[in-house]
């Protein structure tokens, strides 16, 4: 029990304390910047967009998309409702008629969910670089123009924009630590995985996804990954959205961690040190944070018999009794939330994302996580 409780304080510790600060000092001390490469002539962008009942977000999406510092006849807006049941469809053919230069608009014949309807739109583009985005979160103005400088590497085979969240719940403070983990690492050798609400890659290296992945995020710079381009961010360019309650943030990470599981079944040569070249980075940033729900169980139990055994030396049993006090004032921390303040949310939402892992492995060996929205 003496090993287990080091060991699962260790990776702990490592990977929400340790990883975050050492790929800090990696990304000062030995920073990687793309080349910024001579664009004879812009590329033209096909954005594609899959809506499923978005009709409280179309028009801010679509004014934020025509107010891009990007020339208006070298951007195309391709929308693709998945079978809406709100006023999405009727709402989207009247911005096709409003500005038939560059807004085109499909629909699905059933619910098919994002990777399928990505499918289809790839093959409706007609543009040289295609711009993923999702109908929530409007753009600032120059983001296109930066992402597209940012692919113009040609060892770049995504460049993701930075999504930023308006509002004070957990999530949103989470997240903020979440994307100076992401920007160390694009500083450094490139990112894992980009936001599905903002990144850009080039037509020709865009293939077919698989129907059923969950996160074409992950999966679309990992398959780049695996060709020896890199994935970064470019944090200039943003996209915004609300940063949503836990109770909203449980279903969405579930989904997300689940998508993890996947993405080790399906690309296991992640795996390998030798195939991927941010192998370091996965491990410490993917691997390890799908381990840490089981860490914290195994910690719980490790400080309950290390405090309480009278065979362990003194010192043992008062580190372990002072971390079995701090776990639980911690988790009453989290069940008080909000009503704790900023550290009641904090360790709410830490609880929230770890209980996610696990259901999010459940889904996975069960199969039973939804593709469509």
């Amino acid at each position: 029990m003496t090993t287990a409780f080091f060991v699962s304080l260790f990776i702990l510790v490592y990977t929400y304390a340790g990883y975050p600060l050492l790929i800090a000092l990696l990304a000062r001390l030995f920073p990687r910047r793309p080349r910024l490469v001579e664009q004879a002539e812009l590329p033209r962008v096909s954005a594609l967009i899959p809506v499923f009942n978005g009709e409280a977000f179309i028009q801010e999406k679509l004014d934020s998309l025509l107010a891009q510092d990007y020339p208006a006849d070298r951007l195309e807006i391709l929308f693709c409702s998945d079978c809406s049941s709100d006023g999405t469809d009727e709402l989207l053919e009247a911005c096709a008629r409003e500005h038939p230069e560059q807004v085109r608009v499909f629909r699905m014949d059933e619910r098919t969910g994002k990777p399928a309807i990505l499918n289809r739109l790839r093959k409706e583009a007609r543009g040289d670089v295609l711009l993923m985005t999702d109908i929530r979160q409007p753009l600032d103005p120059g983001c296109l123009a930066r992402l597209v400088a940012g692919l113009a590497d040609p060892w770049v085979g995504v460049a993701g924009g930075q999504l930023l969240l308006r509002g004070q719940t957990g999530a949103g403070l989470y997240w903020k630590y979440e994307n100076m983990i992401r920007l160390a690492e694009s500083g450094f050798r490139g990112v894992t995985g980009v936001s599905g609400s903002l990144y850009v890659i080039a037509a020709e290296d865009m293939q077919d996804l698989p129907r059923d992945i969950i996160l074409d995020d992950v999966w679309v710079p990992s398959l780049q990954l695996l060709r020896g381009r890199k994935a970064i961010l470019v944090p200039e360019s943003v996209a915004w959205d609300k940063a949503m309650p836990d109770s909203r943030e449980f279903a969405r990470k579930v989904r997300t961690l689940a998508g993890n599981y996947q993405l080790l079944a399906r690309l296991p040569v992640l795996l390998l040190p030798w195939r991927n070249p941010v192998w370091f980075e996965f491990v410490s940033h993917k691997l390890l944070r799908l381990l840490c729900p089981w860490m914290l169980v195994l910690l719980l139990l490790g400080s309950v018999v290390l405090a309480v055994d009278a065979q362990q030396g003194p010192v043992l049993r008062m580190l372990a009794g002072v971390m079995l006090i701090g776990q639980l004032l911690f988790y009453l921390l989290a069940l008080a939330g909000e009503k704790a303040g900023r550290l009641g949310k904090l360790a709410r939402t830490f609880v929230v994302l770890n209980l996610a892992a696990i259901v999010g492995l459940w889904r996975h060996l069960r199969g039973a996580q939804k593709i469509a929205w």
